[in-house]
C-alpha cells in the first residue's frame, strides 16, 4: 500500500472531518470579505467623484447661499486710556452699533436646473429675491455713548451674501423714497462674514425706515435665510418637487407636489438668541440660519452602500446551502468552487454600483440580480447535478435578493424587518438540521453518491 502524503493526508482529513470542513468554509467566509471591503472603497471613491464634479460645478455656478440682513450699522468712537510715562492719554477706536429691522419680508422665487459633470447631476439654480421692510429710528440711549462721539454721516446698510460671485445684477434699494446703491464689501465683520453694503448718512431722525431691495441671485443645493426681523416673514417657491427644508426652523405652512412647492416660515425675535441691537460683535446670527435643500431624490451610491452592508448575509447563506448539500446529499464540494461562487456573489455589487450610475437603481437592482442567480445556479447545476437541488438553491437566492430590496425600499422600517429575516433564517437552519447527528458525522466519511 502506498503510503500518503502529508498533503494527501490533510486532503483526506479534511473531505472527511465536519469540524475541519467548517473551518474550511469560515476562513473562505473571512477571505470573501476582503473584496467586499474593496468594493466598499470603490463605492466611497465614486460617491467621492461624484461630490468633487458637483463642487465643480457649484463653484462655476455659485455655491450654497445665505442670504442676511438688511442690517443697519453706525460706528460710533469707544475710549480707552493708554500710559505714556506717568501720564494716561485717551485714545479714541471706532466700533459699531447694529440695528436690526422691526419687520423683515422676505419672498424668494427657486429656479431650478439640472446641471451635469461627466455622468453627475448638480442642482443649481436662479433666484429672484425680495426684502422688504421697516427699521425703527436706531436709540444709542440704553449705552453709554455720547451722541458727539456717534459717526451718523459714516452709518451704512449691508446685506449678507454668502457666495459673492452668486449675485446677478446691480443691487439698489429703496429706503423712504430715496435710492441706495450697494457696493460689494462690508466695512465691519462684526455680524456678517461677506456681502454687500450701501452708505447711509442718518439726518433726518425719523420713527420709522421703509426699505424694499430685490437681489437676482445664483446658487446651488441650497438657499438659506437669517430671521434678523423683530417678526420674520419668509415665503419660497419654486417648481422643484423634492425640497428638504433644513436650519434652525421649519416652516409653519408647506405644500409640496409634482409642480414644486411652496413654503412659508413666521418667526419672531423671541425665538431667537440674539436681540434687536447690540455694540460690536458680540451675538452670532449664523445659528438661526434656515431654509430649503434641493434634493436629487435617487441617490444610488447610498442605496448601494447599504445594499452591501448584507453582502455577508449573502455569502454566509450561499456556504451554508453547500454546506448542507455536502451534509445532507453526500455531495462533496471543493473550497475553490465555494470561492467562485462567492466572487461571483460580490460581483453583484459591483454591477449594482457601475449599472446603477446610467438607469434606474430599481431597473439595476432587478437586472444585476437575476444575472448572479442566473450564473450561480447555472455554476451550483454541474456541481449537484440535481434538478431539485438546483431549483432549491434558485429559489433560495431569488427570496435573499428579494428581501434585501425589500429592506432597501422599506427604509425606516429596515432594522425590523432585517431582525425578522434573521429569525426566519436561523428558525429555517434550525429545523433543516433538526435530525442530523453531528457526532455521527464526525466519525463517518461523507461518501460519494
Amino acid at each position: 500500500m502506498e503510503k500518503l502524503s502529508f498533503f494527501d493526508k490533510l486532503n483526506l482529513k479534511i473531505k472527511n472531518s465536519i469540524t475541519i470542513k467548517l473551518i474550511v468554509i469560515g476562513i473562505l467566509f473571512l477571505i470573501m470579505l476582503i473584496p467586499v471591503s474593496m468594493i466598499e472603497s470603490i463605492i466611497r471613491e465614486r460617491e467621492y467623484r461624484r461630490s468633487e464634479a458637483i463642487s465643480e460645478v457649484c463653484s462655476k455656478w455659485g455655491n450654497e447661499q445665505t442670504i442676511a440682513g438688511p442690517i443697519l450699522s453706525i460706528p460710533y468712537k469707544s475710549f480707552y486710556k493708554i500710559k505714556e510715562g506717568k501720564e494716561e492719554k485717551n485714545v479714541a477706536q471706532i466700533k459699531y452699533a447694529h440695528f436690526l429691522p422691526e419687520i423683515l419680508n422676505t419672498d424668494v422665487l427657486i429656479k431650478p436646473e439640472i446641471r451635469y459633470r461627466g455622468i453627475f447631476e448638480a442642482a443649481v439654480y436662479k433666484s429672484e429675491i425680495n426684502l422688504s421692510g421697516k427699521f425703527n429710528n436706531p436709540d444709542f440711549s440704553e449705552w453709554e455713548v455720547s451722541d458727539k462721539d456717534i459717526l451718523w454721516n459714516d452709518a451704512f446698510i449691508s446685506i449678507g451674501v454668502s457666495d459673492m460671485r452668486g449675485i446677478k445684477n446691480y443691487v439698489n434699494m429703496s429706503w423712504n423714497g430715496d435710492t441706495l446703491s450697494f457696493n460689494p464689501g462690508i466695512e465691519t465683520n462684526d455680524v456678517l462674514a461677506s456681502g454687500i453694503s450701501a452708505k447711509f448718512p442718518v439726518k433726518n431722525k425719523k420713527l420709522i425706515y421703509d426699505f424694499s431691495v430685490n437681489i437676482e441671485l445664483n446658487g446651488s443645493q441650497k438657499i438659506y435665510c437669517a430671521p434678523l426681523g423683530k417678526e420674520t416673514t419668509v415665503k419660497m417657491n419654486s417648481n422643484w418637487n423634492s425640497p428638504s427644508f433644513d436650519g434652525a426652523y421649519l416652516p409653519d405652512k408647506r405644500n409640496i407636489g409634482e409642480n414644486g412647492f411652496d413654503a412659508e416660515w413666521k418667526i419672531l425675535h423671541l425665538n431667537r438668541n440674539y436681540p434687536q441691537k447690540w455694540l460690536n460683535n458680540t451675538f452670532n446670527v449664523s445659528e438661526s440660519e434656515f431654509g430649503t435643500k434641493l434634493l436629487i431624490p435617487v441617490d444610488h451610491y447610498s442605496k448601494t452602500m447599504r445594499s452591501i452592508k448584507y453582502a455577508s448575509m449573502f455569502i454566509s447563506l450561499t456556504f451554508l446551502m453547500f454546506f448542507f448539500v455536502e451534509i445532507l446529499n453526500k455531495k462533496r464540494i471543493h473550497p475553490i468552487q465555494y470561492i467562485l461562487a462567492g466572487l461571483a456573489l460580490c460581483i453583484f455589487f459591483t454591477l449594482l454600483l457601475s449599472i446603477s450610475e446610467h438607469i434606474n437603481f430599481n431597473l439595476t437592482y432587478f437586472i444585476s440580480s437575476l444575472t448572479i442567480i442566473a450564473v450561480i445556479t447555472g455554476y451550483a447545476r454541474t456541481i449537484f447535478k440535481q434538478n431539485k437541488l438546483t431549483f432549491f438553491l434558485f429559489g433560495i437566492l431569488l427570496i435573499l435578493y428579494g428581501f434585501i430590496f425589500t429592506v432597501l425600499q422599506l427604509e425606516d422600517y429596515a432594522l425590523l424587518l432585517g431582525s425578522l429575516g434573521l429569525l426566519i433564517i436561523i428558525s429555517a437552519v434550525m429545523y433543516l438540521s433538526r435530525k442530523i447527528n453531528w457526532y455521527d458525522l464526525e466519525n463517518s466519511e461523507i461518501k460519494n453518491n
